[in-house]
């Protein structure tokens, strides 16, 4: 029996989605969550096809019906309604599009992440995905459609993109199955489809005769004052660039030589306790008559209202002599990771100070204090080890 507006609008969502049919193919699909998507039902070429034509209340009964009526009168001249739609000719929802959930999805993770990592994760979409998906209603994308568009970005050879690209548009799918918007994610089928990506780090000096010389380089630095002191912290607190240029006064707690930074300002958005050494309180202490009354501890030549910028490090590296092949702001991190395992230091509270992602999201939440004493004593002793190598000249 061909639907009613009172069948419709009196139909309750199930345990799961349940479908209401009308006539010449047209059902409507009612999700768990209570949406409710118009699809048409068809076949060419010998195979069975879907395609999406709106959401309801936005799309009533009587203009999907009119939808559906365009649609055969497009198959009954030869024409597939799936690729009128794609090249712009057919309806289209934008609420089901690809880039309409991927925007979604963004702005729902952003209260987990940095705004940084936010804008990264966005720019990935808008460069590589949109341009090729993301006007396509995200049901009537194909896993074949998907890996066709991963592969644009493998043969720049960026695979580690191309990976992380994928996994970002599963998440996107998933979210759309969970909300009632897809039933499947086609990047399950993906799994072993991309190239591996080759083991890359970012560049760094590791062996201790370069870290000693990288230090005495360091200390004769001629620019910035301000640029100096960070570059001399940067080894020893060895945090990402970006925590240590945006720095605070308000994060110090001398008392307790304890940098506290705060959720907003880390990658993942949880707080992350720094240990402060002698060495460090030191360099914080010439620096507090410079810019202690202001804001950031590293703030901006152009304005004390803002931070340093974040290609001053490795300008500043570059102008010692290191390019960026062998030494980077970032680097100081694996520097300390491979020199402090290799000095025996438990890996466990190594992570923890290199405030590595933690897997578990609700231990997450609470072991940013984890390990705090065993890392008070590693922060400290890792700073007189870089002073040891620092007086020791090369023969």
């Amino acid at each position: 029996m061909p639907l009613t507006e009172m069948t419709i609008r009196q139909a309750k969502p199930g345990r799961k989605s349940r479908k209401l049919f009308d006539s010449g193919g047209l059902y409507l699909e009612i999700a768990p969550s209570g949406g409710k998507w118009w699809r048409l039902k068809y076949r060419y070429q010998g195979k069975e096809k879907r395609i999406s034509l709106g959401v309801y209340p936005g799309v009533g009964l009587r203009e999907a019906r009119e939808r559906r009526d365009t649609a055969r009168a497009a198959l009954a001249g030869g024409k597939e309604p799936l690729k009128l739609r794609k090249s712009g000719s057919g309806n289209s929802d934008s609420a089901e599009e690809f880039q309409h959930l991927a925007r979604e999805w963004v702005q729902g993770e952003s209260r987990h992440w940095s705004k940084d990592y936010t804008a990264s994760v966005l720019r990935r979409f808008e460069n590589d995905i949109f341009p090729h998906l993301g006007g396509q209603p995200i049901m009537e994308i194909s896993a074949a459609d998907l890996l066709a568009v991963i592969r644009k970005i493998e043969r720049r050879e960026a695979y580690e993109t191309a990976h992380r690209t994928l996994q970002y548009c599963g998440r996107v799918f998933r979210f759309a199955v969970a909300t009632g918007r897809a039933t499947s994610d086609p990047s399950r089928d993906l799994q072993g489809a991309l190239a591996p990506v080759p083991k890359q780090h970012h560049a760094s000096v590791t062996d201790p005769r370069d870290v000693a010389f990288l230090l005495r380089a360091i200390e004769d630095y001629s620019g910035s004052f301000i640029t100096r002191c960070a570059l001399r912290l940067a080894p020893i607190v060895f945090v990402r660039p970006g925590e240590l240029r945006a720095a605070e006064w308000n994060e110090v707690e001398v008392k307790d030589a304890l940098w506290r930074i705060q959720p907003h300002r880390m990658k993942m958005k949880r707080q992350h306790l720094v240990p402060l050494s002698r060495q460090s309180l030191s360099i914080l202490h010439e620096l507090r008559p410079l810019t202690g009354e202001g804001k950031y501890i590293f703030p901006s030549v152009r304005s004390i209202s803002r931070p340093m910028s974040e290609n001053t490090l490795n300008a500043a590296l570059r102008r010692l002599g290191y390019d960026k092949s062998e030494m980077t702001a970032h680097g100081f991190r694996s520097m300390a990771s491979t020199l402090l395992n290799e000095q025996g230091w438990d890996r466990d509270v190594i992570e923890r100070q290199l405030a590595h992602s933690e897997r578990d999201s609700v231990r997450a939440a609470y072991n940013y204090a984890e390990y705090l004493d065993e890392r008070r004593k590693m922060m400290q002793e890792w700073a007189n080890y870089l002073d040891s190598l620092r007086r020791v000249r090369r023969v």
